[in-house]
């Protein structure tokens, strides 16, 4: 019996691209004056503006019955308040320490994927993030000032785990730029109502609303780059790779997060030799992963063939 097919390198550097230009996010997200909430609704808002365009260069229908319209603008709620809480725990602690908690992203899915697709939990993806899990407990143990931040980070991490489980199911059936052109819009739509409210009633303290004029270069980054090409692009890739296996590479974030926030940012982001050493082992748990599982497959082959 053949190998199940397997993703080309090709794949393999796009995704990782992609992971290096989400990793920048954090940064970017330091780098604009304005509160989490309204960050995140500049945002989405221009990029469903990017994406219409996109869809409408390319002559394509933005028609998709309505059952699941209604469940792309669900998805896009969970995509902004995933990146509410993203923004939110990188200000309160450090773009570091932020990343560092997305890393529980591959546990979340591996929990997340087998109960909404109904399958069995795979041992092999629980143990690799188990072994996440370790990286990030070394990292809290030595950064327990940054609790919090840290705490916001793992949530955050869980919506993403649901944002990517359920994104698979519809990239299945529709264009990536159409999936994500409506997602967009129910990420903006609920993001608005998130600024309304945090505004509206002064929670958001002395955080601007408005951005300065220096801010528009990188909300037009966050919401063009960052957004339309990698989330498109990172959407289509999802039919050549595993729910699981996309977020367990997505893992690399802190690491090339956390090296593009000492260059840019300095002695700000410098941290700990444990905060280090956690974060090797999350890259061990992503190196790891290919390996082990075509060797299971292989294995599964031999005694099928």
């Amino acid at each position: 019996m053949t190998r199940p097919a397997t993703p080309p390198l090709r794949a393999y550097v796009q995704l990782h691209f992609l992971v290096l230009i989400w990793g920048f996010t954090a940064i970017l997200g330091l780098l604009v004056s304005v509160s989490s909430v309204a960050l995140v609704f500049y945002r989405t808002a221009l990029a469903a503006v990017g994406l219409a365009v996109v869809v409408l260069v390319r002559k394509q229908s933005f028609d998709v019955p309505r059952r699941d319209l209604v469940r792309m603008l669900l998805v896009g709620l969970l995509l902004a308040t995933h990146w509410i809480l993203f923004f939110a725990s990188a200000r309160v602690a450090t773009a570091s320490v932020c990343l560092a908690g997305m890393s529980t992203t591959s546990l979340w899915t591996s929990v997340v994927e087998p109960l909404i697709n109904r399958q069995r939990v795979r041992p092999l993806e629980v143990g690799l993030g188990l072994v996440a899990v370790v990286g990030l407990y070394i990292v809290f143990r030595f950064e327990f000032d940054h609790a919090l931040g840290l705490l916001l980070a793992i949530a955050s991490a869980f919506l993403a785990a649901l944002f990517t489980v359920a994104n698979s199911h519809l990239v299945k059936r529709y264009d990536a730029f159409v999936i994500t052109f409506y997602e967009m819009i129910g990420a903006s739509v609920c993001s608005l109502l998130f600024v309304l409210v945090f505004h509206g009633l002064g929670w958001s303290g002395e955080v601007p609303l408005w951005p300065r004029a220096q801010d528009w270069l990188w909300i037009l980054v966050l919401a063009w780059v960052c957004t339309v090409y990698a989330y498109s692009m990172g959407t289509q890739l999802m039919k050549q790779f595993s729910a699981f296996m996309l977020n367990l590479t997505i893992n690399l974030e802190p690491v090339y997060g956390i090296a593009l926030a000492f260059l840019i940012f300095g002695e700000k982001e410098r941290m700990t030799f444990g905060f280090y050493l956690g974060t090797l082992v999350i890259l061990l748990a992503v190196v790891a992963y290919p390996t082990l599982a075509n060797t299971r497959l292989g294995r599964r082959g031999s005694r099928q063939s």
